[in-house]
């Protein structure tokens, strides 16, 4: 019986390292497809990134810095998503699902935490005629209604912000925003 613990060991350390050798052929290294065409749109933001962050004072005062976070955008399946994974200081992690609609020229965006609160949200983004990706709450709707806008990257990283609407969308107000940059040893 002792005989066979090391044998059982064995053959499951070697099919393990069979599968890692396939792993080049598993659709998620190719993020040339999430390049191209309208998912260039988020595929513009693959890579590993650090985020600074600022946070509006709630009397509306000044900024004051955050925690920072991390960030990892990955390409899908060849093209059919973007993945990314937000992991904030505080130990939490995030994660949205990316889907391109070429019926509506949106996205649709599964995006779920496990703090901050922990939840689920279905999230609708578009480009607008500047090159940015607008988001808005689909569901459920938060109060007060919130809008995120990702800013072209360039080489140096790219922008990011959330603003609140306490009147329906009338008007807006940025109440955070982020800076990212290549995680050093990425991108």
């Amino acid at each position: 019986m002792t005989v066979w613990r090391p044998l059982t060991l064995m053959g499951c350390l070697f099919l393990a390292a069979a599968a890692l050798a396939e792993e080049s052929d598993l659709p998620f290294g190719n993020t040339e497809a999430c390049m191209v065409g309208p998912l260039a749109q988020f595929g513009q933001y693959i890579g590993d990134w650090k985020i600074e962050d600022s946070q509006l004072a709630q009397d509306g005062s000044g900024w004051a810095p955050g925690e920072g976070a991390r960030w990892i955008f990955t390409c899908l399946g060849n093209g059919t998503a973007i993945q990314d994974f937000w992991l904030p200081a505080n130990g939490s992690v995030g994660t949205n699902l990316r889907t391109y609609k070429p019926d509506t020229g949106t996205w649709e965006i599964a995006w779920s935490v496990d703090k901050l609160p922990a939840g689920f949200a279905h999230i609708r983004a578009a480009q607008n005629d500047v090159g940015n990706i607008v988001m808005h709450y689909v569901a459920p709707l938060p109060n007060p209604l919130r809008r995120i806008t990702f800013f072209p990257a360039d080489a140096t990283g790219w922008k990011w912000k959330l603003e609140f609407s306490n009147d329906d969308g009338e008007t807006w107000r940025e109440v955070y925003r982020i800076t990212a940059t290549p995680y050093a040893g990425s991108n």
